[in-house]
């Protein structure tokens, strides 16, 4: 009986073929990408990490700001510029980075978008702290403790 080998490699070869070190980094770069993908997307899904303030810190020195507030034109000043420095921790306690509380504000705003309302209240923060002639009325001090307080409800930490 005669034997019949068969031949089993295919009949013709793709040329365009890639060395398998080729094929090993391309698989390496993807697995990358998607790691980096899930992380991004696990950060956009999640309420933001808090390190340092805690949302119940955060919720009780707001409480004591509106307090302040509510007494007179003065402590509206106080409200404001303590106001400014509490949202400006509640953005590092959620790491985001930035030398000033403006720098934090603009990169937050890619985010959240909302955040963009709040300059308003910052710049008159601003103008109380740098300019010493600089007045506001009880309206203008409650406008801004107003958005400040809508800032910190659309980072979630109030």
């Amino acid at each position: 009986m005669e034997e019949t080998i068969f031949n089993l490699e295919p009949a013709t070869r793709a040329a365009t073929s890639l060395p398998p070190v080729a094929i090993a980094v391309i698989a390496v770069l993807i697995l990358l990408i998607l790691a980096a993908m899930v992380i991004v997307l696990r950060r956009y899904l999640t309420q933001p990490e808090m390190h340092g303030m805690s949302r119940e810190e955060i919720r009780a020195r707001w409480e004591e700001i509106e307090k302040i507030g509510a007494s007179s034109v003065m402590g509206g000043k106080m409200a404001i510029v303590e106001a400014d420095k509490l949202l400006d921790s509640s953005l590092k306690s959620m790491t985001i980075p930035g030398e000033t509380l403006g720098e934090r504000l603009k990169f937050a705003s890619y985010k959240y978008p909302e955040l963009r309302k709040v300059w308003f209240a910052h710049k008159l923060r601003n103008q109380l702290v740098h300019e010493a002639s600089f007045e506001i009325s009880v309206s203008q001090a409650k406008a801004a403790l107003h958005e400040y307080k809508k800032a910190l409800r659309v980072i979630h930490v109030l």
